[in-house]
């Protein structure tokens, strides 16, 4: 029996299947972005870790390499995001995908520019709420995925927040095969979103002595961790992780506002936007100015993994799945053989064979 993958995210986004590649800070570069619309799934450029001037060449790049649609991803507290936000706006591109900083208005400006807004959210509540400003579809992250992730998994978030909203859901956390994408559209997502998956392939710009900690790790190496942020934070184990693990208040202090220097030379940005961009995630996210500040860590030791390649001396983000892939796929190999299995998977469920 022939089943189809076409589900409204494909209608919406205009990529071929039901797959996101999702946002990661460093990672979704104009390279794997390209790659994985060129493979049939939709990609989200990472704009959050580039700096206001650098967004418009980044989306010409990317379509340099592909002629598929793409997303943008941003948050409303990094410097900048005014300008980001016109950017994107101007460059029209199809989606764009973002956290709880913009509001009611902002969404407005969006849509009225025929630009998807595709928020990812970790919890029931932060899905309603964006259904209620007026977003076109949710990703719903579940616990198991990786950088900073709630404690629901992702098959009790999945169906709680499909029952509580009208528009399209998607699933992340936790997925990396056409099993999985098969169990979610059975659930009555309209498809998955995938960051370590898609990090894990050759297409994927990191360089290879960090694409080797992630071949390398088992489920026994991947932690989830409050110690480096002050939020949890699904990392695989190593010698940074370790120092955080071990230091106390004044060590985490001095580290974040070491790191928040580093960020400020990364960015651009002035010290005043830093502290304005603390401000904006201690509101929003309900954290106390410290665990704020101690944001500028995540940022700064990801880029040393996912840019310098140095793991040894950065922190590594993850999804569980990490601990069960051993292989490199190009994004053209993962994406066809995810909607194969899929495929073949749900025309069993309906009867096949």
């Amino acid at each position: 029996m022939a089943v189809s993958l076409h589900t409204p995210l494909v209608d919406m986004l205009g990529c071929r299947f039901p797959i996101v590649q999702t946002a990661m800070g460093w990672v979704a570069r104009p390279e794997l972005v390209a790659a994985s619309c060129n493979a049939g799934a939709f990609g989200f450029l990472a704009a959050a870790s580039l700096r206001a001037e650098e967004v418009g060449p980044a989306i010409d790049r990317v379509r340099e390499l592909t002629d598929r649609p793409f997303g943008v991803n941003f948050h409303m507290f990094q410097p900048g995001a005014t300008q980001i936000v016109d950017t994107i706006i101007a460059a029209k591109v199809r989606a764009v995908s973002f956290g709880r900083g913009p509001d009611k208005a902002m969404i407005k400006r969006f849509r009225d520019a025929g630009i998807v807004c595709m928020p990812t959210v970790g919890a029931l509540k932060h899905a309603r709420k964006m259904v209620e400003i007026g977003v076109d579809a949710v990703t719903i992250q579940g616990g198991e995925g990786g950088g900073h992730t709630g404690s629901v998994p992702t098959t009790l978030l999945l169906p709680q927040v499909l029952d509580a909203v009208k528009v399209p859901v998607v699933a992340a956390g936790g997925f990396f095969d056409g099993r999985g994408l098969a169990a979610a559209l059975a659930y009555g997502a309209a498809g998955v979103a995938m960051g370590t998956r898609f990090l894990m392939t050759r297409d994927c710009p990191v360089p290879e002595p960090t694409k080797q900690r992630y071949v390398g790790a088992g489920l026994d190496d991947i932690v989830l961790t409050t110690r480096l942020d002050g939020l949890q934070h699904r990392l695989i184990r190593n010698e940074v992780l370790a120092d955080f693990e071990s230091a106390g208040p004044f060590k985490l202090l001095v580290s974040a506002v070491a790191n928040a220097l580093r960020m400020k030379r990364l960015t651009g940005a002035k010290f005043g936007e830093l502290v304005a961009a603390a401000r904006g995630m201690q509101r929003e996210g309900g954290l106390s100015f410290g665990q704020a500040l101690m944001a500028a860590n995540s940022p700064v030791l990801i880029e040393r993994s996912m840019i310098q390649g140095r793991p040894a001396e950065g922190v590594m983000s993850t999804g569980l799945v990490a601990g069960i892939l051993g292989d490199l796929p190009s994004c053209e190999e993962l994406v066809s053989r995810m909607a194969e299995d899929a495929a073949r998977q749900l025309g069993r469920l309906c009867g096949g064979t």
